[in-house]
């Protein structure tokens, strides 16, 4: 396993980040744990939660998972990078949800009791907050990490004027602000190139693509369209959709003796300021297959006849759209 920086702090992480969504609802927690287990053997440090995963069952269920392993003990929690997200609603009251300093201390709180750790290494936001001023937000976040509690602080699903102005109220403030930016990016997703992927270059971000197979439709879906996520009705109408460009991608990876997953996570790993991509395994058999990812090499040419099947944006702002 390969490790970069996560954007300009001294902090290193994995090329590839273990996303915990499925754990609980989907994957059960023996097998999550043995997930766990096995991505600490492989060398993945990096691990992704939030404090609404789970909800499907219950509101925090997957960090109650991640608690339990990191209480196992094993040194657990020391090697692992913990990144989890506060914003969404936890409550039908006003105030548990979003960035109000208020919330920001007791989602905190409640997931440092959930994870059983003294400290969260990444807190994301987990979207921006329009109506609650930076001044406030910013506050909060130091006060956390004055107290131990929060080492880095990171967003997730913001614009690039939104990083951009978060970056620019920490300056005055005299504090590091974000790290890292968390969006979905993938072959069939790229507007992140066109300014939230140079703002996190310029600001010094690093970027976490989310739905790196795009819902697994870039995993092999036309082999196997009837597993997973790709089984979901929205999903099978991509597919058909996009059926032609899918039928070449997987023949180019054919050509290529490679894994269309593999391509696609290898593929973002090819892009300039592009840190750790969230893999999200159901199984230990899937979380295996991943790896391969941080080993592929593209040449120039097997990116360039992807960027004819997945045309992206035209590149950044403001070229991409005029002169």
């Amino acid at each position: 396993m390969k490790y970069v920086h996560l954007g300009r702090s001294g902090l290193m992480v994995s090329q590839l980040c273990l996303g915990t969504m499925n754990f609980g609802p989907i994957t059960s927690e023996a097998e999550a744990h043995r997930i766990m287990d096995r991505a600490l053997e492989l060398g993945i440090n990096f691990f992704d939660s939030a404090n609404v995963y789970g909800r499907s069952v219950r509101m925090g269920l997957t960090e109650e998972i991640l608690g339990r392993w990191f209480a196992r003990g094993g040194e657990r929690r020391h090697k692992v990078v913990l990144a989890t997200k506060l914003y969404g609603e936890t409550s039908g009251w006003p105030n548990d949800g979003r960035l109000s300093a208020r919330n920001i201390r007791l989602a905190c709180e409640a997931s440092l009791t959930r994870l059983q750790t003294d400290h969260i290494d990444l807190y994301q936001m987990h979207h921006v907050d329009r109506e609650t001023p930076w001044e406030e937000v910013w506050e909060a976040f130091e006060t956390l990490r004055q107290q131990g509690k929060v080492i880095y602080a990171g967003s997730s699903n913001f614009a690039g004027w939104h990083i951009a102005k978060a970056q620019e109220r920490a300056r005055d403030r005299h504090y590091l602000g974000l790290i890292s930016e968390q969006s979905i990016y993938n072959l069939l997703r790229r507007e992140v190139e066109l300014e939230v992927l140079p703002a996190c270059r310029d600001y010094g971000l690093g970027l976490i693509p989310w739905s790196p197979l795009a819902s697994g439709i870039l995993g092999g879906a036309l082999r196997e369209l009837g597993e997973g996520r790709r089984s979901e009705p929205h999903n099978r109408a991509r597919v058909e959709r996009h059926r032609q460009q899918l039928e070449d991608y997987e023949s180019l990876c054919s050509e290529l003796g490679e894994a269309p997953a593999g391509v696609g996570l290898a593929w973002l790993l090819h892009q300039e300021g592009v840190a750790a991509p969230i893999i999200g395994p159901r199984t230990v058999e899937q979380l295996e297959g991943a790896i391969r990812a941080t080993e592929i090499r593209l040449r120039k040419r097997d990116l360039d006849r992807l960027d004819q099947l997945f045309p992206g944006p035209g590149g950044a702002a403001p070229e991409a759209y005029a002169w």
